[in-house]
């Protein structure tokens, strides 16, 4: 599977797992929903993440948001679909291939959220496009700001 759009540059004679993922925007009053993940050094993502199983891309995003923010969302619309190369913490090289979807925020019960290092942060859209670890969710907000 190729994406449309492939973000990162990937290390020579290095192979890539595919890993199927979904991310989600979410917005309240002007600003959009990361979170902010602190390990060795801290980075802001959107909220989601790979897809588990035979889940839908919705599911997925669902859970993620609830894993990682303790919010509950409703996935509206699919706006995007790209790659991104990366190494996961614990050093594994990745393509992360999936979509992007505007998503309502429905609740939100920070004692549900279950990931500790990762803190539900509202950044202003334009913030988020310099702060955001990877060029692919920089990419989806500046495609929802073009809208």
């Amino acid at each position: 599977m190729t994406p449309a759009l492939q973000f990162g540059r990937a290390d020579a004679d290095t192979d890539y797992l595919l890993r199927p993922a979904v991310f989600g925007l979410v917005f309240h009053d002007e600003k959009i929903a990361c979170v902010r993940v602190t390990r060795d050094t801290p980075y802001f993502d959107l909220p989601g993440g790979a897809i588990d199983g035979d889940e839908t891309e919705p599911e997925a995003l669902i859970r993620e948001f609830l894993e990682e923010t303790g919010m509950t969302v409703r996935p509206l619309d699919r706006i995007a679909e790209a790659g991104q190369y990366f190494r996961k913490s614990d050093g594994a090289p990745v393509n992360n291939l999936g979509g992007f979807w505007i998503a309502e925020r429905l609740a939100l019960d920070p004692a549900r959220k279950v990931e500790a290092d990762h803190e539900l942060v509202w950044l202003h859209p334009r913030t988020a496009l310099s702060e955001l670890r990877h060029d692919a969710h920089a990419w989806a907000v500046a495609k929802w700001l073009r809208r």
